[in-house]
């Protein structure tokens, strides 16, 4: 940021000490300090505002990206008219009962009753 030498701050604080005073040095340095944590805290807002702005623009170009080359995609592969196998995926189930109902639940009058809520075996 600056390039300060250690002899400069002596310089600087010998001036400081001499015009402000020993006694109003200490209330005039946390004043100053308060001035750094307000611009730092500005500047670290306007960086994030900053960093914001460039991830929504490459985002931006990234949907345009996207979208021209799914329109050549589309251009290259369209959909055959009237082949809805070729618009909708088939669901095929993977495991489980049969589809033809030999492995579907028995009704509620072929199951036993449940234990009353009483009762606690172990």
């Amino acid at each position: 940021m600056f390039d300060l030498s250690i002899s400069e701050i002596a310089i600087i604080a010998i001036v400081a000490t001499v015009v402000i005073g020993p006694k109003e040095l200490p209330r005039a340095l946390a004043a100053a300090g308060k001035w750094m944590a307000k611009a730092r805290g500005v500047m670290a807002n306007f960086r994030t505002g900053l960093d914001a702005m460039v991830r929504e623009a490459e985002l931006q170009e990234m949907e345009k990206k996207w979208a021209v080359e799914n329109e050549r995609i589309m251009r290259e592969h369209p959909a055959i008219p009237g082949d809805s196998e070729a618009q909708e995926p088939r669901m095929e189930p993977l495991e489980g009962p049969p589809a033809d109902g030999a492995g579907a639940p028995k009704p509620a009058e072929d199951r036993p009753d449940p234990p009353p809520a009483g009762d606690a075996r172990s």
